[in-house]
This record gives C-alpha cells, sequence and structure tokens, in this order.
C-alpha cells in the first residue's frame, strides 16, 4: 500500500504560497513604479510636454518616406500625390529626390540612396519651409492639360 499523504488546509497552502512571494511581488512593484516615472509620497510626475513637429519635419518624413517606398518597389508607392497626404509643392520635391536616390543607387547601392533621400528631403524641405504650397489640384487655365480621350470641358 503507498502511503496518502494528508492535503494541507486551504488557508495554509494560501499563507505559505504568500509568505514565499510576498517579497518578490513588492520589489517587483517597486521596480515598475521607478521604470514607470510613478512617484512615491503623493509627489506627482509633471505630464511630458506635448511633442510638436514643425512643417519642415513633416515634410522630410513624408518625402523621404514615400521615395524610400519606390525605391523599395512597394505596391503602395504607385499611390497618386493626395493619397500620400503630399502638397504639390512637396509632390515636386519629392520627384526631384526620387530621380537623385535612383541615380545614387545605381551609382553607390540602395543604403546609399536612402540616405541620400533623407539628407536631400531634409534640406530641401526646410529651404521651402515644409513645401505646404497650395494641396490644390487647380491650374491656371493657361497650364491646364486638354485630356486625350476626346472629352472636352465646355467653357463657361
Amino acid at each position: 500500500m503507498t502511503a496518502v499523504r494528508p492535503r494541507p488546509a486551504r488557508g495554509a497552502l494560501a499563507r505559505g504560497t504568500l509568505a514565499r512571494t510576498a517579497p518578490a511581488l513588492a520589489a517587483l512593484a517597486a521596480l515598475v513604479a521607478l521604470t514607470s516615472g510613478c512617484q512615491t509620497g503623493g509627489e506627482r510626475a509633471a505630464p511630458p510636454a506635448p511633442r510638436t513637429s514643425s512643417p519642415a519635419d513633416v515634410c522630410t518624413s513624408l518625402i523621404s518616406y514615400w521615395v524610400r517606398e519606390a525605391l523599395e518597389g512597394s505596391s503602395w508607392a504607385g499611390l497618386d500625390w493626395e493619397q500620400k497626404g503630399l502638397s504639390n509643392e512637396q509632390l515636386g520635391i519629392h520627384d526631384e529626390v526620387l530621380a537623385a536616390a535612383r541615380a545614387e543607387e545605381r551609382r553607390a547601392g540602395r543604403p546609399a540612396a536612402f540616405a541620400l533621400a533623407d539628407r536631400e528631403s531634409r534640406r530641401r524641405c526646410e529651404a521651402a519651409n515644409g513645401a505646404t504650397g497650395s494641396s490644390e489640384n487647380w491650374r491656371p487655365p493657361s497650364e491646364q492639360r486638354v485630356p486625350t480621350s476626346g472629352y472636352r470641358p465646355s467653357p463657361k
């Protein structure tokens, strides 16, 4: 016959487990408080300052991102300028930076093309103060293109 070990009472098991894990839980709580910036003693941490981006930062981020997508051959690179969130002025910068990056990729490889795209996007966006000029597809009548499908809008 095998001996049956008596089962400890429910409370005794819980007290024993809690007694063994309480120091570890306290240490874990203190670590979480320290790493999350929580203060003790009733002090409150100041909320972080909101992060703001300049128009040049936004322009650089957009153009650099879309140039990289085009260099990688992403299917998203085929979106039009509105879908990419670019202004007309940013689209002009994008096209110029992409052409330069493609030439750099042929000459020195893709990492060099990415670096050039980041550098040129920053330089050109800062020079244009974010390049936020007209996001509308309006052109003066002298610059309007005539559709090739044979349809011509009637003059008003």
